[in-house]
């Protein structure tokens, strides 16, 4: 089998340290890894099956100089916007974690267990562009409901971990719960977020737009509608918690017809990378804490609607950094090897 030549832009940030340890796990056919970082990250290195690599600076020409065939981009979309098409230029398949290639036309926007096919357009641009971390779980969840008795409607409510917001968000957390038992909260101004995160929960995740909703509320509109090719409405309410990793999602789902909530939940258990934990009798359900370094995503609490038989309800949890970031990118890269025809 052909081995590739993988450069990891961002690899010192937290979703770039996933992305190394999801490579590590499955083995990829990797020739080469080149982590790349800012300046200010030279002299730094990754650990990769206990070798030590060191981070070299991202630069225009690095793509070339390296002979990249895969580049995952995980560095914010400023730099994506500005280093990605240098690494198509190259040559390189760039597999792009952040929101800045999402919405254009010409480029695929992929969660391969929903829309494979798509990311044979990857030569359009060379680019392939990963969804949200929220709309990658609920995909997941909602693409074999969906074949069998077509969606009309999502109403979604988040319960995002603060690591979707960056290391420094994490940080965040733990150093106000820290000063919460030291009785100093009060004296701890928020940084990251609009409010004080711990012990708290913000209903707001970006910024309001005029139509009431928030940039992240309409990510998950628009990337769903464009990954299902189906204009499902769609209304979401995404919520920050004080939580490390894992993000959580309520799903109230509308269909065509009446659906079975027993039907619902072995068409899920036989659905490629669902986990179903519902025995709720016994206080079996998904987690936060039950999901973090895990590749699958869990959904549990499914039942039908007590006033409309095409109402069904589900509660989804996945690792937001694992499921809705690295191990997407990474699957995604591992569906383009095998498309090479190696």
């Amino acid at each position: 089998m052909k081995q590739y030549n993988v450069a990891i832009v961002g690899a010192s940030g937290a979703v770039g340290e996933e992305i190394l340890r999801v490579l590590e796990e499955i083995d990829f056919p990797l020739a080469k890894l080149v982590p790349l970082a800012s300046a200010r990250s030279i002299g730094k290195a990754v650990t990769f099956h206990d070798k030590e690599i060191p981070i070299q600076e991202l630069t225009a020409t690095i793509f070339d100089e390296e002979h990249i065939e895969i580049a995952l981009f995980s560095a914010g979309g400023n730099i994506s916007a500005e280093f990605a098409p240098y690494a198509a230029a190259a040559g390189a398949v760039v597999i792009d974690n952040t929101s800045h290639f999402r919405m254009f036309e010409d480029v695929p926007l992929v969660v391969p267990e929903v829309n494979p096919e798509d990311i044979a357009q990857w030569r359009n641009r060379g680019i392939i562009a990963n969804p949200n971390c929220s709309t990658i779980q609920m995909v997941q969840a909602i693409k074999p409901l969906d074949d069998a008795y077509d969606l009309q409607r999502i109403d979604v409510s988040t319960y995002q971990a603060t690591s979707g917001a960056g290391k420094s968000a994490m940080e965040e957390l733990v150093e106000q719960m820290q000063a919460f038992f030291a009785f100093k909260l009060d004296d701890i101004e928020p940084k990251k977020f609009p409010h004080r995160i711990a012990l708290n929960a913000i209903p707001q995740i970006d910024s309001f737009t005029d139509t009431g909703y928030t940039k992240e509320e309409l990510k998950m509109v628009n990337e769903t509608q464009k990954i299902m090719h189906k204009d499902i409405e769609v209304s979401a309410t995404c919520v920050r918690i004080p939580t490390l990793r894992g993000h959580a999602e309520t799903l109230t789902l509308t269909f065509d017809g009446a659906v079975d909530a027993h039907e619902a939940r072995e068409l899920l258990r036989n659905a490629p990378n669902i986990v179903i934990l519902d025995t709720p009798e016994e206080s079996i359900y998904p987690m936060p804490s039950l999901c973090m370094d895990q590749n699958e995503t869990f959904v549990g609490r499914i039942r039908n609607d007590l006033y409309r038989e095409n109402v069904l309800h589900l509660w989804v949890v996945a690792d937001n950094l694992r499921v809705g970031a690295a191990t997407n990118a990474v699957r995604i890269a591992q569906k383009w090897v095998e498309m090479q025809g190696n």
